[in-house]
């Protein structure tokens, strides 16, 4: 089941920060390699789930859906990082859904090896414990940010972290995504953006947007 599975991957995935090789290797022995495609559904809000998931390649985003069906994205899942955490260790249901934005390999966990896992490793109960309280603090972000930041704030905020200077990749987001992360109308995203680049601060090339003047995009997202 673990063929494919690389050491150093496990070995880069926070859940299993400082471990020792031989640590290591009895974990490999427990993950096995799942593989998914653009628009796949990972996870379902409201539905029993028994297994961690851990990016390796790809980029994942984990939403919730109102009655009416508009979407909120709570995080963007991206290489080294998990998801479907809170049910696995509380043995509820999902808070939130999962769906790959791009073709995706992870590695996975079963709950009753993860607690063993943990049982055998002391190191990983710490290292669980910071993951979600990094994952707490984006939720107090989150709120903080649908609560008092403005709508161009926001988008400058989501810039910042996931365009760039045209040298690097990171995950393309329409405006439609970016609205479902910012609490807005993907029209109210098109106008930010359009404000932004009439300032010179951002510059659009084939529907991306690359950053021309991070000062002031700074300035404009409220952070110092």
């Amino acid at each position: 089941m673990s063929m494919g599975i690389q050491l150093d991957l496990i070995k880069s995935i926070p859940y299993f920060t400082g471990l020792e090789q031989p640590e290591l290797e009895n974990i490999k022995k427990h993950v096995f390699e799942k593989k998914a495609v653009r628009g796949e559904i990972l996870a379902f809000e409201g539905e029993p789930a028994d297994t961690l998931f851990f990016v390796v390649e790809g980029v994942v985003k984990v939403f919730k859906t109102s009655a009416d069906g508009k979407e909120q994205i709570l995080q963007i899942i991206r290489p080294g990082d998990s998801f479907n955490d809170v049910p696995v260790f509380t043995g509820d249901v999902s808070l939130a859904s999962a769906e790959a934005m791009s073709d995706v390999l992870l590695y996975s966990l079963k709950k009753n090896d993860l607690t063993a896992i943990i049982g055998e490793n002391p190191r990983v109960s710490l290292n669980v414990i910071h993951v979600l309280s990094e994952r707490v603090q984006r939720l107090v972000s989150l709120v903080e940010d649908l609560s008092f930041r403005h709508v161009t704030g926001r988008v400058a905020k989501v810039l910042l972290e996931y365009a760039g200077d045209g040298a690097d990749e990171k995950p393309r987001l329409t405006q439609q995504e970016m609205a479902a992360m910012i609490g807005t109308a993907r029209e109210m995203v098109g106008r930010s953006l359009k404000t932004l680049e009439e300032e010179g601060t951002i510059r659009m090339e084939r529907n991306r947007v690359i950053i021309t003047d991070q000062e002031t995009l700074r300035e404009v997202a409220g952070i110092t």
